[in-house]
C-alpha cells in the first residue's frame, strides 16, 4: 500500500485536471472533500483498528471494523450516509465563515458530497491495487 504521498498527489492532481476539463465548475471546494476520502477515507478502518487495541477494546472487534471500511464498496456503504451528512455540513459553515471560497457561494450538497466520497474511495483504492499487484512479488 503507497503512503500518504502518493494519495494525496494523486487525488490533487485529479481534482486539478478535472477543474481545467469542466472550466472551474468541479472547484477547489469539490477537490478538498474528493482528496480527503482518497487520503484518509478508507484508512480510518486500520486507524479504528490501531486506537480500539490501544485502548483495549477486543483485538476481533477491531479487525472486523477495519476489515469491514477498508473496502471499496463497503466504506462507501459503511461511511457514505453519515460523511455526506458531515461533510455537507462543514461545507456550509466554512463557506458562511469565509473560510472556504466557493464560485457560485453555495456549499456542497449531499447528493456531491456522497459522490465525492465514492469516487475518493475508488480512487484510494485504485492506488493500492496499482502498487500491490499480484504480480510485483513475483518480479523479486
Amino acid at each position: 500500500m503507497p503512503g500518504p504521498g502518493p494519495h494525496m498527489m494523486y487525488a490533487m492532481g485529479s481534482g486539478l485536471a478535472m477543474s481545467s476539463l469542466t472550466n472551474g465548475r468541479f472547484s477547489p471546494h469539490h477537490t478538498l472533500t474528493y482528496t480527503v476520502n482518497a487520503f484518509f477515507g478508507p484508512d480510518i478502518g486500520s486507524f479504528s483498528e490501531w486506537l480500539s487495541s490501544t485502548i483495549g477494546f477486543g483485538h476481533t472487534f477491531a479487525s472486523a471494523l477495519a476489515d469491514a471500511i477498508h473496502h471499496p464498496f463497503y466504506y462507501i456503504l459503511i461511511l457514505g450516509l453519515p460523511l455526506c451528512f458531515l461533510y455537507s455540513w462543514i461545507s456550509r459553515v466554512l463557506i458562511q465563515k469565509g473560510v472556504l471560497d466557493s464560485v457560485s457561494g453555495v456549499p456542497l450538497t449531499r447528493k456531491q458530497c456522497l459522490l465525492l466520497i465514492a469516487a475518493g474511495s475508488l480512487t484510494h483504492f485504485f492506488l493500492d491495487h496499482l502498487f500491490e499487484g499480484p504480480y510485483l512479488g513475483m518480479m523479486e
